[in-house]
């Protein structure tokens, strides 16, 4: 005997199915934003060394010649001041080193969430059928996502784009190919 399905089981897939549609938006949104912060860490880690070494060298030499005995030591000495000075003063602006944490911790909280949107749509919706509890965990996931919204820095736009296309280029985990 063939069962025939009821309008309510009809529903309940629609419900569940749009559950899923809803944590799979959240997962691709953590993907972008996630790699977003890393990809602005990684730039502000750079910045943080690229200011900072030759501030370090540059002070040294300052240094250095304010104490050496030789005719031109008064320009040297004053140029690198000069060039320690604003290089001092834009590190200190901008706060390279504390950017990258920032954007780090804030990466690592939106990959940490995308695991989570995953494993809620690839197993629980598999063997939980109480769109209820389905629901309150979307619900959970969802403000979890806005919370870090708030609390995390943006991603600057250079960032998103460079993202989006090294997404567009990565190849998928081995399982996820047809083999």
């Amino acid at each position: 005997m063939i069962k025939q399905s009821t309008t309510k089981e009809k529903i309940i897939s629609l419900a569940k199915e749009a559950i899923i549609k809803e944590a799979k938006r959240i997962e691709e949104n953590c993907l972008y934003t996630a790699k977003g912060h890393f990809v602005a860490a990684q730039f502000w880690t750079k910045f943080h060394l690229r200011i900072g070494i030759p501030t370090v060298i540059l002070a040294a030499i300052a240094g250095t010649s304010a104490l050496a005995q030789f005719d031109n030591h008064y320009i040297i000495t004053g140029i690198s001041s000069i060039v320690v000075v604003v290089l001092t003063a834009i590190t200190t602006f901008l706060n390279p080193k504390e950017s990258a944490n920032i954007h780090l911790t804030s990466g690592n909280n939106y990959d940490s969430l995308l695991s989570r949107a995953r494993i809620f749509w690839t197993v629980d919706c598999r063997r939980e059928n109480l769109e209820e509890i389905l629901t309150a965990k979307l619900k959970d996931l969802s403000e979890e996502r806005d919370r870090l919204n708030r609390e995390s820095p943006q991603v600057p736009r250079w960032a998103y784009k460079q993202v989006k296309k090294g997404i567009e280029e990565e190849a998928n985990y081995k399982v996820d190919k047809n083999e």
